[in-house]
């Protein structure tokens, strides 16, 4: 089973830093290795080579009789075995043992037959030189990585807080503003702050793409807008005609679709509203079982009310109201009944049984002129209902339920 990792382990800085690390620390062992094998290779080497000249004339003044110097003997106890019979067969050697606690250096050599010539060299010196080595080594590479590290993190948590400005900014502009901009100060051919990078790249791609997606979308705002302000006068004097018009079926049909065409620009115009982000709310506490009873009386649906739970809300009524009320009448319009409108809290749902909202509604939110299906409808009640849920400060989700039917979620903010 793969282990689960932390969160935090997937940050670009944190595998950086390990990377660094590792690279540090194997480069440092690599030169440690090499140094500490060249200045052994050399220390035994000068050591060997005094025990063996020191062996050359211990072998002399034996063969010439004289008493031999302390530290040379023939078949010393000390000895180690392995040099021994090496010297028994004829060969010289040398060997780094133990002799009294302390580290020598034996030379041993053949002399009388079966019998060896061995000299011993106090080897202390050259152990503690090694020794001494081996920790400058690592307290030298242990201050190298840290070093590196301090700068590594220093020009890695650069690079990273770029990032995550670039990340906040894009989610912002997912939020729908769209005036955010990174404005990293790199970007360009020739900044102050050094050249551009990868990093620089990426947001002066994001601050282009915010731009272009900002300009598109204010001249969508700005023709419907236009649309809508347009429509109005023709369409009111097309209603006056149509009132002139005698009784009759073909009248019936003619105000029918001057109404529906009246609705529909009176719909744009709020929309083109909320687009502006200059509502202001009128507050007031209101219960919101009754307000929910009277949103759907105003809807002139078959909706049942079932109150769970009524709670006192600061909010504004007439958004409020106009929020159930497209709701309930898009729950009738598009689902199956019975349709329910359930108040629990401040927590206020609208469920039929019908086939659901799309999936691209339920993952993306409403989209004005969008319906999928061979649905009737231009898709603005639910992206009127969201925009003044997003006024009241509330939060509009949609989801569908696991038996059946489409789920609307209103979640008012309480203090």
């Amino acid at each position: 089973m793969r282990p689960v990792l932390p969160q935090w382990s997937g940050t670009l800085a944190v595998k950086a830093a390990v990377f660094i690390a590792v690279m540090c620390c194997a480069l440092a062992a690599l030169l440690g290795v090499l140094v500490h094998v060249q200045v052994t290779n050399q220390t035994v080497g000068q050591a060997r080579d005094q025990a063996l000249q020191r062996l050359t004339q211990a072998t002399e003044r034996y063969e010439a009789g004289d008493t031999l110097w302390q530290g040379a003997g023939v078949d010393p106890p000390e000895l180690p075995r392995e040099l021994r019979d090496l010297a028994v067969a004829g060969d010289r050697g040398t060997m780094v043992a133990d002799r009294a606690g302390r580290p020598t250096m034996w030379a041993a050599g053949p002399v009388d037959g079966e019998r060896a010539l061995a000299v011993a060299v106090d080897y202390s010196q050259q152990a503690r030189t090694i020794a001494g080595l081996d920790r400058a080594i690592l307290w030298s590479s242990g201050l190298a990585i840290g070093a590196t590290l301090l700068v590594g993190a220093f020009a890695v948590t650069r690079v990273t807080r770029r990032l995550h400005t670039t990340a906040l900014v894009a989610r912002r502009i997912s939020a729908g503003d769209l005036d955010a901009r990174v404005n990293d100060p790199r970007t360009g051919p020739r900044t102050k702050a050094g050249p551009p990078d990868e990093v620089a790249a990426v947001a002066a791609a994001l601050d282009s793409m915010a731009a272009s997606l900002q300009g598109k979308l204010l001249a969508e705002q700005r023709f419907t807008a236009d649309v809508a302000h347009e429509l109005r006068t023709p369409l009111t004097g097309l209603h006056a005609a149509a009132e002139l018009l005698p009784p009759g079926r073909p009248t019936e049909l003619v105000r029918d679709r001057v109404a529906a065409l009246r609705t529909l620009t009176e719909d744009l115009l709020e929309i083109s509203r909320l687009d502006t982000g200059r509502e202001r709310v009128e507050l007031d506490t209101e219960q919101l079982g009754p307000l929910a009873e009277r949103a759907v009386r105003a809807a002139g649906s078959d909706t049942e009310v079932r109150v769970v739970r009524d709670v006192a809300v600061e909010t504004d009524r007439r958004r409020l109201e106009r929020v159930l009320g497209n709701l309930v009448a898009n729950a009738h319009k598009h689902g199956r009944g019975p349709v329910v409108l359930t108040v629990d809290g401040p927590v206020v749902t609208v469920r039929d049984h019908g086939d659901g909202f799309p999936e691209y509604l339920v993952a993306h939110g409403p989209q004005r002129f969008r319906t999928e299906g061979g649905t009737r409808g231009h898709g603005l009640g639910l992206t009127i209902a969201r925009g003044q849920a997003e006024v009241l400060g509330a939060r509009l989700e949609f989801a569908n339920a696991p038996d059946g039917g489409a789920v609307a979620t209103l979640e008012l903010a309480v203090e």
